[in-house]
């Protein structure tokens, strides 16, 4: 089990609700599957501003992309995974960093940020377009 946090006033804004609240569960599997992650088997249920996570993923890379999708956005505070399996990397985008320095801290090298790009995809549709507060996907190295 995992808990991950979230800057619960960051990220995508769904449904009708404000940034404060999270959304209602079915919007947030409305999104998931508009983003084309296969969540077949995992059962996402809200609690107050966290979502939690149950059931079995498909695998292990769609499992974390899920928790980077439902934590990105807004009134999300933290995902709750109780759906086994190892717990992701993720990283926290501050001011001014861009995915080649995410790239050299946990990969050793500026130039392999295109691995940290395909990693969040399709949340992510443009290397250069993250921001602060968002949470970001780290491939094993």
């Amino acid at each position: 089990m995992g808990l991950f946090s979230f800057l619960k006033g960051k990220g995508k804004k769904l449904g009708a609700a404000e940034a404060a609240e999270a959304p209602a569960a079915e919007d947030l599997q409305k999104e998931v599957k508009d983003l084309g992650l296969n969540a077949e088997g995992v059962d996402i249920k809200v609690d107050g501003d966290k979502v939690v996570l149950t059931g079995a993923p498909v695998d292990q890379e769609t499992k974390e992309k899920v928790i980077v999708a439902l934590g990105n956005i807004a009134g999300v505070a933290q995902v709750e995974d109780n759906t086994g399996g190892a717990d992701p990397t993720l990283h926290t985008v501050a001011e001014g960093e861009s995915l080649w320095k995410i790239s050299e801290k946990y990969l050793g090298k500026g130039n392999r940020y295109m691995e940290i790009f395909e990693a969040n995809k399709p949340m992510l549709s443009d290397p250069d377009k993250i921001y602060p507060g968002q949470t970001l996907r780290i491939p094993a190295a």
